[in-house]
């Protein structure tokens, strides 16, 4: 079942059970995928969104979900923190695991023992390799910690 279709089914649910925060929640995810198909649409290619389109839309609202936790924090703003760590959990409900520390360090160990030394090239062959599954802030700071 595609990503969308799961969140239609269990945006019905939701209503059904006048989970009000879910409701919202699944809206905005449905309105995000919606809009990324207007946009395909306007680009004259065929608007149904492929399974990674869906994942990128989904990837795209946890990391401003984790961007706002991260302001909120630093703003004493814990009520509203709390509001968007529960949007984010809802998020990664429909999110793949996210590749381990280790993996990102062996694939990481692999680039530099090719003799790569420039940071932005290891990052660039590390998302690649890793197809975009790993969260770049984690890259980045095993890449640092190697190359020190």
């Amino acid at each position: 079942m595609a990503i969308k279709e799961q969140l239609q089914k269990e945006l019905k649910d939701a209503m059904k059970n006048t989970d009000t925060f879910t409701v919202g929640v699944l809206r905005m995810i449905l309105a995000s995928l919606h809009t990324k198909e207007i946009e395909k649409r306007g680009a004259g290619k065929e608007e149904v969104l492929s399974t990674q389109e869906e994942l990128d839309v989904l990837k795209r609202e946890a990391k401003k979900r984790k961007e706002s936790i991260t302001l909120y924090e630093s703003a004493g703003r814990n009520d509203l923190r709390d509001i968007e760590a529960k949007e984010l959990v809802l998020i990664e409900r429909y999110l793949p695991e996210a590749v381990s520390p280790e993996k990102i360090r062996e694939v990481v160990q692999k680039i530099v023992a090719t003799g790569e030394k420039d940071f932005g090239r290891i990052m660039k062959q590390t998302m690649r390799e890793l197809k975009g599954e790993a969260d770049g802030g984690i890259v980045s700071g095993i890449v640092k910690s190697l190359l020190q």
